[in-house]
């Protein structure tokens, strides 16, 4: 006899014998104790659920003469006749290769003739979403009108693809997957059947490879049986599936959590240099990660993962030591690119990309990847981890200073009337390249003004008292501007309420006009904006703390005070020449 594959071997012959689909089997064992049979049933969900099965149970038993708890009794006069294969009163049809209009009515033509053996001539329509549109239309009024003794019986997988005209003239039953505890016990069942043995932690794990799939575990399970003749171990059941290494996946995983790029990139090199798929080796960091978020967040995770007690140990080892933030990133990068990986004509580039990305939580900008590093700050600070406190250096006039091309500064806003001000600052204020400038927050990453006062006096670590150097005192030199304006902004540093005022004099340019300091913007905004009230007075505190006593603050280009002089010393220098003034 030819060999007869597990999920054949085991189909349900009796409603009971059905795993789960209660809600489904109550219903169809009433309806054939009171008669009440309808004429239209669709069967819709998951592959694997069932829906066949109970189907062709549910044809034989309202065909039956005496049926016993919903079931066929087997041995009436109409089980015996539908167990002949000449038998047409149940009709199983593949709508997949069956989808065509001529089809549908042949078989309307076909249910007019009364059923030979039973009461009813049933019709089973497998994966009728595979209808064409005018099949659908040819089988509706039968649908909708059949004959006494007609039943049709659709099954599908997606019953989203059914028109609804089709959907409202059938009972619709909805079958759902089968829970992990259902497969285990089903599976148990059929290795005692056939006297396979076998370890506990083998079973659990042929059942999570079914994912909800009766049909795709006892599958699985054919092939685990062929596998080995001896005892059916966790280990046999890894390399059927073709998984890669539980202990390798582990150090991948805890190397990309603990962030060690350098290590995670080598690893994921061997697995692929050894001839691994891209798509199981990311399945299998999937389910490793997946593991390690029951073992951190269930109270009996053990149980629930029924891992051998070495493996679940490694797991929980990762699991507790890893943020849960940083735990939830990594699995969504790898959740993301394992979508991407079928689309992809470079898969590996793509694996490999996602690991560095996981890898490095120092260049993901995701807000769960910031909150595991805010936590693993958090964490190390907790364990008494101090803080070193470096003083800022002096800037010396021999040392070489590093001069920024162009630095946009932006200034903190604390009032509405400051705020009106920036709204007029022009673009591309910047600091100018000048040696006098004192260091600013936005090129130190605000390190150079930061105030160990600010910490709390619980939690402020010891400093080792360093050696501090006075700082120079810059006072106006005459004659020198560059000295004096530097003098000035940094006076003005510290006594402007923000930064909005020191920002419009950094791009200032500056002279001495005999005892008078002139300030000079090519800026009508700037200008204006200077000769404010507030912000004069400020400028001219500043100027008066580095030693200036006259200043002025002037626009480039506008007539004012100064226009005259200029018109005379032009006409001086090019006598002869007529100038005309517009």
């Amino acid at each position: 006899m030819a060999h007869l594959a597990l999920y054949r071997m085991f189909r349900p012959t009796a409603l009971n014998d059905v795993v789960r689909q209660e809600h489904i089997v109550t219903v169809l064992k009433n309806q054939i104790e009171t008669g009440r049979i309808g004429h239209a049933y669709l069967f819709c969900g998951p592959r694997g659920t069932g829906k066949t099965s109970i189907a062709k149970i549910f044809a034989a038993a309202i065909n039956c003469i005496s049926p016993v708890d919903g079931s066929a009794c087997g041995k009436c006069e109409a089980c015996k006749a539908l167990k002949d294969p000449s038998n047409l009163d149940i009709a199983e049809i593949d709508a997949a290769s069956n989808n065509g209009v001529d089809e549908m009515r042949d078989l309307r033509e076909k249910v007019q003739y009364p059923p030979v053996a039973g009461k009813y001539k049933v019709y089973i329509i497998d994966e009728v979403h595979m209808l064409s549109p005018g099949a659908f239309n040819a089988l509706l009024k039968t649908l909708e009108e059949p004959p006494a003794h007609a039943v049709f019986i659709l099954a599908t997988t997606e019953s989203q693809k059914i028109p609804a005209t089709i959907l409202s003239r059938c009972m619709r039953f909805d079958f759902k997957l089968i829970p992990q505890a259902d497969l285990e016990a089903r599976l148990r069942y059929v290795f005692d059947r056939i006297g396979k043995t076998y370890e506990p932690e083998a079973i659990a794990a042929i059942a999570r490879a079914g994912a909800g799939s009766v049909r795709d575990m006892l599958s699985v399970a054919d092939t685990c049986v062929s596998y080995t003749s001896g005892k059916l171990t966790y280990a046999d059941v890894t390399t059927v599936l073709g998984n890669a290494d539980f202990s390798s996946i582990a150090k991948l995983c805890a190397a990309v959590l603990n962030g060690d790029n350098g290590e995670a990139f080598e690893r994921t090199e061997s697995f692929l240099a050894e001839g691994k798929n891209e798509g199981m080796l990311l399945k299998d960091a999937l389910n490793f990660l997946n593991a390690c978020a029951v073992a951190k967040t269930c109270r009996d995770g053990q149980a629930i993962l029924a891992l051998p007690d070495a493996m679940y140990a490694e797991v929980a080892k990762i699991a507790k030591v890893t943020d849960g933030h940083r735990l939830l990133r990594v699995t969504e990068i790898f959740a993301e690119v394992e979508t991407n990986l079928k689309y992809s004509a470079s898969p590996r580039i793509l694996l490999e990309t996602a690991v560095l990305k996981a890898s490095m939580p120092a260049v993901d900008y995701d807000i769960e990847a910031l909150l595991g590093r805010i936590a693993t700050l958090e964490e190390k600070l907790a364990n008494g981890v101090t803080v070193n406190i470096t003083a800022t250096p002096t800037i010396k006039a021999e040392e070489p200073t590093i001069k920024a091309e162009k630095t946009v500064v932006a200034p903190a806003v604390e009032t509405k009337a400051e705020i009106e001000e920036v709204e007029d600052v022009p673009e591309g204020v910047y600091v100018p390249p000048d040696e006098d400038v004192p260091p600013d927050e936005t090129l130190t990453g605000g390190y150079a003004y930061f105030d160990p006062s600010d910490i709390p006096k619980e939690e402020k670590p010891k400093i080792a008292p360093q050696p501090q150097t006075a700082k120079p005192v810059r006072v106006a030199v005459a004659g020198n501007g560059k000295a004096t304006f530097g003098g000035f902004l940094r006076s003005l540093r510290k006594i402007a309420r923000s930064g909005v005022l020191l920002t419009l004099c950094m791009d200032l340019e500056c002279e001495y006009e005999g005892d008078l300091f002139v300030l000079y913007t090519t800026s009508d905004t700037v200008f204006r904006s200077l000769k404010k009230e507030n912000h004069y007075a400020l400028i001219e505190q500043a100027l008066a703390e580095v030693g200036v006593a006259q200043f002025e603050v002037r626009l480039r280009g506008k007539k004012g005070d100064n226009f005259q002089q200029g018109v005379n010393e032009i006409k001086e220098t090019f006598a002869g020449v007529k100038v005309e003034i517009k």
